[in-house]
């Protein structure tokens, strides 16, 4: 229950009211960062963020977010509820000013909320301005209030509809597909990492996840404050932690192997910033540092993350040479050397927080750096002191990072002493495009001499490279750069792309913006993309995370009769097909993927006529003009562009699937059997 002297706080004068709204649907992006799916889930996160303030706040201990059917996302809080009294200023009522007006919100006024997500005021309003119809329902002093909006605008003022004893806020909101033009299509999975993420960070929070948009039965959203209590016969989960960071810790090191018993965990407020950093090394090659600031996720980092990271380099330099783990004249651990194989999450709370950008990925407020690094430095010396056995532990990774540095630095060398001795920097199973043009330049990598020479003859040699690999890529996953780069395979790549890798890396000199992996449609072709997928998501992440790597899509069947021909790309694209033309194909007239062109009597009616169809199972069984017209040409091929859309969750499907973890891996597989498409 809200107490009612912190109520008091949070009234219509609380709200101050800075400028218009109408720049939100010209430019969209400068406020949710895209129209995308990624905008799109951002509008949640916004109505989100203002009730998980309230819980920061001390008002509320229960949020609920209910996709429901067409389109619309419910949210509800038990807070104290926004203001319906008429604000000073505006005129309006406090909860029209906050909805309809940009940059007016409780959280300018510190008394309301000590620490919160920045500019929330701006959320509500350009989620309202971003959707066809929003309705915001108010349980407050003794009352039950609604308005509805259209594309930003009242259609009436606040109206008290009923009386209640309950107090929190619900906002009900349908995405305008006017500005959402790829479709208003919610991810159930991004939702529930994202809710289930915050519920860590905000202790004794329970949150509920609905997802009620196949529901069939009827739901009642007049009377009923959380769908949840209703048990609807839908997908749904809950969230409560009290462990906090820690948990956080545990839950991504679920499928890691510790190399050190204690998870570090620090908390402290100094000049005027609430630091909280909780970290585990564990048996992998790769570090994992989630940044937060008042609760918010920083894709990108930030001041936090670089105060954060410049204390751990001091502090295990530090203790490494005063325990003689490093000797006098020897080279100091770098930045590099001491993230290896670490997972760590670093939480900040401001009362005046600085974000670049309205996305809020990136924290600017530069009191964080210096505090983060004070408290966390502090409180690191003497766990390294207090905890030997964990410190040596540490200490022994690291080293074994900068050995592997220091051998991974000799094989790039050799790589770029080999290129120039040979005065050629580009390796000769690559056959390269005539434009020197990387935004026109595509690199397209198919599996193995048949298919490559296939491509090679299709191509457009203006603006299409070539580069064949041999068999099945190392698993990167599973070796240190030096070992990679023994890999011809994997030296072939990196040169040809132009970049570099690790610390050398270098995105400016990227010689082609569509890297475009085209393997066969078969299980080692798959297997030979997911280890170049792996690759890339490793060792070249900003490559994914800017849009450049692509998947071909060639087509799956050719379907000839007469003169017309057809390529069908996926099953249910070949079956609708026959289906509309009366067309009956027994079963042997698929054939094997050897026969070429097979031939068969199918069933139309009134007449009997001959068809060919064959099913691709590989690019080499296509003939240059196929390959071109149906993969290469931009005019006609499809391609599937692969993007990150939860860091963390990717990093743990990966480490499951190709890590070293059997157990995990083989759990996974079980459970998850039933979305596999075998095609054996």
């Amino acid at each position: 229950m809200a107490k009612e002297k912190e109520t008091k706080k949070y009234a219509a004068d609380s709200i101050q009211v800075l400028e218009g709204l109408e720049p939100v649907r010209k430019r969209p992006g400068m406020y949710i960062g895209t129209t995308g799916p990624d905008g799109l889930h951002h509008l949640i996160w916004e109505i989100f963020d203002n009730s998980r303030d309230e819980a920061m706040a001390g008002r509320c201990s229960r949020i609920e977010v209910t996709l429901l059917p067409g389109g619309f996302v419910r949210v509800v809080d038990d807070g104290a509820g926004i203001p319906v009294d008429i604000h000073s200023k505006t005129k309006v009522s406090a909860l029209e000013t906050i909805m309809t007006t940009l940059h007016a919100g409780g959280k300018f006024d510190n008394e309301a909320y000590k620490f919160s997500g920045g500019l929330h005021g701006v959320g509500a309003s350009v989620v309202n301005a971003l959707s066809v119809h929003l309705k915001a329902e108010v349980h407050r002093d003794g009352g039950k209030y609604v308005q509805e909006y259209a594309i930003g605008k009242r259609k009436a003022p606040v109206k008290k509809v009923a009386s209640s004893k309950a107090h929190g806020t619900i906002i009900t909101f349908k995405p305008d597909v006017e500005i959402f033009k790829e479709g208003v299509v919610f991810t159930w999975s991004r939702i529930v990492n994202h809710l289930r993420q915050q519920a860590y960070l905000v202790k004794n929070l329970l949150i509920h996840v609905v997802d009620a948009r196949e529901f069939g039965g009827k739901i009642d959203l007049d009377n009923s404050l959380f769908l949840s209590d209703e048990k609807l016969d839908c997908p749904s989960m809950s969230f409560y932690f009290e462990g906090g960071l820690v948990s956080l810790i545990k839950f991504y090191n679920s499928t890691q192997k510790p190399i050190h018993k204690n998870i570090f965990y620090t908390e402290k407020e100094q000049d005027g910033v609430f630091a909280e950093v909780s970290l585990q090394y564990v048996d992998d090659m790769v570090s994992r540092i989630t940044g937060f600031a008042n609760n918010i996720y920083n894709p990108e980092g930030g001041t936090h993350i670089t105060g954060f990271k410049t204390a751990l380099t001091r502090t295990l330099n530090t203790y490494a040479k005063k325990n003689n783990f490093i000797k006098d004249g020897e080279d100091s651990f770098t930045g590099d050397d001491v993230l290896e194989g670490l997972t760590a999450v670093v939480s900040v709370k401001l009362k005046e927080i600085q974000f670049e950008g309205q996305t809020k990925a990136k924290l600017g407020s530069q009191e964080a750096q210096g505090a983060v690094a004070s408290v966390f430095g502090e409180k690191f010396a003497e766990f390294l002191e207090e905890n030997p056995d964990d410190a040596k532990a540490i200490i022994g990774k690291v080293s074994l990072a900068m050995r592997a540095r220091k051998a991974a630095k000799a094989a790039k060398d050799s790589i770029l002493r080999k290129g120039a001795l040979e005065g050629m920097t580009l390796p000769g199973k690559l056959a390269d495009c005539q434009s020197k043009d990387a935004s026109e330049s595509e690199l397209f990598i198919v599996e193995g001499d048949s298919a490559g020479g296939t491509a090679k003859a299709g191509r457009d040699r203006k603006t299409q490279a070539i580069l064949p690999l041999r068999g099945k890529i190392l698993n990167i996953e599973r070796a240190r750069l030096d070992k990679m780069l023994a890999s011809e395979q994997i030296t072939n790549l990196v040169i040809a792309l132009g970049t570099a890798i690790g610390d050398t890396f270098d995105m400016a000199k990227l010689r082609y913006h569509k890297i475009i992996v085209a393997t066969d449609a078969d299980v080692d072709g798959a297997h030979i993309r997911t280890l170049l997928l792996t690759l890339f998501y490793r060792y070249f992440r900003p490559l994914v995370e800017g849009g450049f790597i692509y998947i071909a899509q060639p087509p799956l069947y050719k379907l000839k009769y007469g003169k017309d021909f057809h390529y069908f790309y996926t099953e249910e694209e070949k079956d609708k097909f026959l289906t509309a033309n009366k067309i009956q194909i027994t079963e042997s007239a698929e054939g094997e993927p050897e026969e070429e062109e097979p031939t068969e009597v199918v069933e139309e009616k009134k007449k009997t006529k001959k068809v060919t169809i064959q099913r691709y199972k590989g690019l080499g069984e296509m003939n240059a003009e196929e390959l071109a017209e149906t993969t290469m040409n931009p005019n006609n091929r499809v391609l599937k562009q692969v993007t990150i859309e939860d860091l963390a969750s990717s990093d743990k499907v990966i480490d499951i699937l190709m890590g070293t973890d059997v157990s995990a891996r083989k759990s996974f597989i079980q459970s998850n059997a039933k979305m596999a498409r075998l095609d054996i």
